[in-house]
């Protein structure tokens, strides 16, 4: 049975983001378009500190990567439904874009969660550096305008990491957390070890 002794200090950060989210839908219908940005900005900070914490106290945990990943796709749905509140003519004219990544990720969501059972929590670089740029280009927006190039990037990055994921499940029969890409997948000896008992029982 979990109680609070069993969640670390990442954890707590990651409960932040996933707390704060009604709070910032809150700040949102007020209309006050500076507090939810500063406060959008205190959620995007706290994933780089738990992800750091983690690593630099070794208290990784199969847990703490689900409740990583839960808290970054809330403060991610919290930052789009910002975007489409405060600029929602930016929103229209390049739903497009917006809305190829959103199918694409709503389909990966989906396969996971029909092998798995939930979502994954691979925590790719590709990811991480999708989410970086995802942030500093919804912050920028926010604050002072949007930087088009950095849009593309970030449309780009979105369908990279996504796709990536996609091929990431269809690697592993098992949920893992912690796969730093393909590369590394193919030599993963969590994904090696279950091809290897597989050929042991025919």
């Amino acid at each position: 049975m979990l109680t609070f002794k069993n969640f670390n200090i990442a954890d707590w950060f990651s409960f932040y983001r996933i707390s704060a989210a009604p709070f910032l839908l809150l700040v949102l219908s007020l209309g006050s378009r500076e507090l939810f940005t500063w406060l959008l900005l205190v959620s995007y900070l706290t994933d780089a500190i738990d992800g750091f914490l983690a690593r630099k106290l070794k208290i990784t945990s199969a847990r703490g990567s689900q409740l990583d990943s839960f808290g970054d796709q809330i403060t991610f749905a919290i930052a789009l439904i910002g975007l489409l509140v405060y600029e929602f003519d930016f929103i229209k004219a390049h739903s497009f874009f917006i809305i190829l990544v959103l199918v694409i990720y709503i389909f990966q969501m989906v396969i996971s969660f029909l092998k798995y059972g939930k979502a994954t929590a691979f925590h790719t670089y590709l990811a991480k550096l999708s989410a970086i740029i995802q942030a500093f280009f919804i912050l920028l927006f926010l604050f002072f305008e949007p930087i088009y190039w950095l849009f593309y990037v970030m449309i780009v990055l979105g369908l990279l990491e996504t796709i990536e994921e996609i091929a990431l499940i269809f690697m592993y029969d098992n949920w893992v957390a912690g796969v730093k890409g393909i590369y590394w997948a193919i030599r993963d000896k969590r994904r090696l070890r279950k091809k290897i008992t597989k050929k042991g029982t025919n």
